[in-house]
This record gives structure tokens, C-alpha cells and sequence, in this order.
């Protein structure tokens, strides 16, 4: 169980939003203070009765907390740690929720560490097409997995904080190296936001009015696509070198397809639809 008495979580959307709702849920006895940039979603907060203690003011934020989630685009870390860093109370650990770490991880760890602190990085599972404060909810990392990125640098002791926090929001946690994080993320959720928007502009792009026909096939597999232009731009951007090696798999496997129709190979179709449905069946069960 985490131990945590103050947690700061800097920046109020679906997942900062949803920490603060389960917070609330499994550690009633801590305080939950938030950051955001404006002053309208702050009011949100305060309606909701989802922190203790709000403000734009990052610094004011950070004053005191015993843990600090940046819940940001990673394209805005830096700068909110540079704002924050001489806050931050003596036992003060930090984590983040990026969906990108090697470039995360190499640039706060050392930051943190430069004060005395240290960064911890974790990544939940438990992302959404659905954005903003008012898709938070409090089940959201119940059952999903959660991956915590540590280096040969890190803490021991502060890994293991961070880790209680996490399994007491109800996550299932893989430990790997940043580098290891970026390589199986840029598969398994990168490529497949990056796929899905190429079949929706496949699909729908010379005729739009095929969407009415649409059923569950096309809605599953481009559901994805619905997500914020401007954070998955950050994210498959940060994280290109991978996204691009995963991009040329998908393009090498898509030619191959292309020719098994083209010739109407029927056994060399099947075993293709097979091997697929196969490794599909390795994937756990949703949360």
C-alpha cells in the first residue's frame, strides 16, 4: 500500500484527471494538489471536488508533495520541471504517466538528480480516444498494465515507492529499461494509432460517405484514430526512430498481402490470417 502523503499531479486531462479520482478512491488520507494551465479547467476541478489544492501557479503545486506525477504531453516536461524543481520538498519523488521514455527519462533523471531528487519513470496503459478532464474516471487504471522505467542510476527505494503507488491504483506492473519501453511501445501502441489513421484516410478519404456503412470491423480497428492530432504528433515525433522501424514492418508485411491477393494465392491468404490470428490470441484480455 502507498504510504504517499501529498500528491501534486501537473496537468488535468483524461489521465491526470483519472489519478486524482482514483487517489481519492484507494487513499482517502492524501492530499491531492493539481496543476493546469488554465483557469477553466482548474474551476472543473474544484466543482468535481477532485484536489485538495489547485492552482496555475506550478510552483505553489509543487510546494510540499511527497510524490509528483507529470501528467503533461512529454513535450512540456522539461519546461514544468524547470518550474517546479527548487519546490519540491526533501523526499519529494518523481514520476510520469509519457507514453515515451528514452528521451523522457534521459533528460529528467539527471535534471531531478541535480537537485537531489529522484525521477522515476512509469508509463499506465490506460490511455483513452476520449481526452480531457471530462473523460476522467476513477476505474481507468484498474487491471491495465503499468510499465516503470528505471536505470542503473535510479533509486531502488524510490522504484519501489513508485511501484506502491501504481499497484494500489489497482495496475499490473512490468518492469524494462527506457530504451526496451520505447522499443514495444512504438508496436504495440504507436504503430497502431499511426495504422489506424492510414485506414481511416484509406477508407473514408475518396469517399467519405462510406462511414454510414461502417460496422464494429472499421469502428474497432480506427477507434484510435479519434485521438488528439496535437499530443499524438508530440508522441510519434519523440519517439520517431522506432515508430519509423515499425512503419516499415507494417509496409513490408502490407506488400506481401498485396501480392497473396493480387495472385489469388487462397493457402498462402490463409496462412497469413492465420499466423496473424495466432499472435493475436497472445494479448491479454482488456482491463
Amino acid at each position: 500500500m502507498s504510504n504517499e502523503r501529498s500528491i501534486a499531479i501537473f496537468g488535468p486531462g483524461l489521465l491526470g484527471g483519472s489519478l486524482a479520482l482514483a487517489v481519492r478512491v484507494v487513499m482517502p488520507q492524501c492530499e491531492i494538489r493539481i496543476w493546469g494551465r488554465r483557469e477553466e479547467a482548474m474551476t472543473i476541478i474544484r466543482e468535481r471536488g477532485l484536489a485538495d489544492f489547485t492552482s496555475t501557479d506550478a510552483r505553489l503545486v509543487a510546494a510540499g508533495a511527497s510524490l509528483v506525477v507529470l501528467a503533461t504531453p512529454v513535450t512540456v516536461m522539461e519546461s514544468v520541471s524547470r518550474l517546479i524543481i527548487d519546490r519540491l520538498a526533501p523526499d519529494a519523488v518523481v514520476t510520469d504517466v509519457g507514453s515515451v521514455k528514452r528521451s523522457v527519462v534521459g533528460l529528467l533523471e539527471p535534471l531531478f538528480a541535480s537537485a537531489g531528487h529522484s525521477f522515476v519513470g512509469s508509463h499506465p496503459m490506460a490511455g483513452s480516444d476520449k481526452a480531457g478532464i471530462e473523460a476522467a474516471r476513477a476505474d481507468l487504471f484498474k487491471g491495465a498494465a503499468c510499465i516503470v522505467t528505471p536505470t542503473a542510476q535510479t533509486s531502488l527505494v524510490d522504484v519501489d515507492r513508485v511501484k506502491c503507488f501504481w499497484e494500489a491504483l489497482g495496475c499490473r506492473l512490468l518492469t524494462m529499461s527506457p530504451d526496451e519501453h520505447d522499443r514495444k511501445i512504438a508496436r504495440i501502441s504507436h504503430l497502431p494509432h499511426a495504422v489506424a489513421a492510414a485506414v481511416v484516410l484509406a477508407g473514408l478519404g475518396k469517399d467519405p460517405s462510406a462511414a454510414h456503412c461502417s460496422g464494429n470491423g472499421f469502428r474497432d480497428s480506427t477507434r484510435v484514430a479519434g485521438g488528439d492530432p496535437d499530443l499524438w504528433t508530440g508522441i510519434l515525433l519523440e519517439n520517431r526512430s522506432e515508430v519509423v522501424t515499425a512503419l516499415e514492418d507494417v509496409v513490408a508485411q502490407t506488400k506481401e498481402l498485396l501480392a497473396i491477393i493480387s495472385r489469388q494465392d487462397n493457402e498462402a491468404l490463409r496462412r497469413f490470417l492465420a499466423e496473424a490470428q495466432k499472435l493475436r490470441a497472445l494479448v491479454p484480455p482488456g482491463a
